[in-house]
């Protein structure tokens, strides 16, 4: 049921988030099955007005979205994604 980008990415995002051992925790939303859903700390919602296209990736620290991208991304480009979100 996941679109073929979706299906793609996500083994490579889950490898990636992997390798961080515990620094990074991963969530999976079928958009289909939560079109209402909304995340957010002090009641506000996050997902509903961050996702316009999928795959979508939403970084999301203390309830705050402080980064994101939209599409399939090589392990290279996961990779500083994920370093620039930890700090290394």
């Amino acid at each position: 049921r996941w679109c073929g980008p979706c299906k793609i990415l996500g083994p490579r995002l889950e490898k990636m988030v992997s390798k961080q051992q515990g620094k990074v925790t991963m969530a999976k939303v079928d958009i289909d099955d939560h079109t209402d859903l909304a995340i957010g700390a002090g009641g506000g919602p996050v997902l509903c007005s961050q996702v316009s296209a999928v795959p979508t990736v939403l970084a999301i620290k203390n309830g705050d979205v402080v980064d994101k991208f939209v599409g399939i991304k090589d392990e290279d480009q996961l990779d500083a994604f994920i370093s620039k979100l930890i700090g290394s």
